[in-house]
């Protein structure tokens, strides 16, 4: 791991100058991890997928093969590309920046810096002869040569530092199923050590679903090599845990990403007493902003988060209706019923 710590990584840091002088652009190596993160920590589009600890996770547990790539100008890096090659029979062969992510894509200073690392990246799918290359980025538009994925959105919100402004500011419905909860003396415990009867859960959830279940080494290896970015929460009927949520905490964003819950979850209001009990131990942790990740249109979790009022939806801000990007360079060989496939269980993240 780098020498930057959890801490670290939640904390605002100083932005550099802009560099001066040639542009070069170099594959990672392991000496250029911190300096990585520092530009990652420090970069308005970074996210919780940029930093080298995502990398280490994905190469930990899957068949993933990184292949990041840097733009370097007067000793200072001033663009990252976090890419992995993934292959297999869902999605076939392609280049993605970052698989299991929501977000990733190139984080640049400036448009050089940008344009270098997109047309590298454009160069290696040809290269290696890719079904297509898949930049899921956090903000701006869609980039040229590229077609939008139309099939999801994502959705954040602002969060007051009061928790009762919070609750005040969810539709009536959701707050008279968290009042009913309440009433049902459900409670919460959170910690690292719930990690099995998380995944206990998320496992049962993810079966009802027919999505493949990830293996808890995904999720051992998340809290080992992030720490206290990372938030296990489970709610308990009496002595009985019946819904959960692993969640990535980065600066000042809180982001719920992995969920899991019994049937019986429903019935008990489980599931939006979980949902306002991340909120409010965001809110009371300082964190400005709540993204709930995103879904697929056309179902029950994308109806809610549309119909509130106070979300905001990625498409406003200038990226149609999808963070997710394809390369048109090369043919699509893959149906879209198997790239669905492949994205059921981020639809069931959120």
């Amino acid at each position: 791991m780098t020498s930057l710590s959890p801490q670290v990584a939640n904390s605002p840091i100083p932005v550099a100058p802009i560099s001066s002088g040639p542009l070069v652009v170099h594959a990672l190596e392991s000496q250029d991890a911190e300096r990585w993160d520092r530009f990652v920590l420090r970069h308005p589009a970074g996210t919780f997928f940029h930093q080298m600890a995502w990398k280490r996770v994905l190469e930990k547990t899957f068949d993933h093969k990184a292949q990041y790539v840097y733009a370097e100008r007067g000793g200072e890096i001033v663009a990252v590309a976090p890419v992995f090659m993934v292959s297999n029979w869902m999605v076939g062969r392609c280049l993605v920046s970052s698989p299991l992510a929501s977000y990733g894509g190139i984080c640049a200073e400036d448009d050089e810096a940008e344009q270098a690392l997109l047309e590298f990246l454009k160069q290696q799918s040809r290269e290696q002869r890719v079904d297509y290359l898949e930049l899921r980025n956090s903000c701006g538009g869609t980039l040229p040569g590229f077609v939008a994925n139309p099939r999801y959105s994502s959705f954040s919100m602002t969060l007051s530092k009061d928790p009762d402004a919070v609750l005040k500011g969810l539709p009536k419905d959701i707050r008279y199923m968290i009042r009913k909860a309440e009433k049902a003396d459900l409670h919460v415990r959170r910690g690292p050590e719930l990690l099995d009867e998380f995944y206990k859960l998320f496992a049962i959830n993810m079966r009802r679903l027919g999505t493949p279940v990830f293996p808890r080494a995904l999720f051992a290896n998340l809290l080992e090599q992030f720490g206290k970015q990372i938030d296990v929460q489970i709610v308990y009927a009496g002595s009985e845990p019946v819904a959960s949520a692993v969640s990535f905490i980065f600066r000042d964003t809180f982001h719920p990403y992995y969920i899991g819950g019994l049937p019986v979850a429903r019935d008990l209001a489980a599931n939006n007493f979980l949902w306002w009990e991340l909120m409010k131990f965001a809110a009371q942790s300082g964190m400005n902003t709540f993204d709930f990740g995103r879904s697929k249109k056309g179902t029950g979790a994308y109806a809610f988060k549309n119909s509130h009022d106070d979300l905001e939806k990625n498409a406003t801000r200038n990226y149609p209706h999808s963070r997710t990007a394809r390369c048109a360079l090369v043919p699509l060989r893959r149906s879209d019923c198997a790239h669905e496939a492949s994205q059921r269980g981020a639809a069931n993240r959120i």
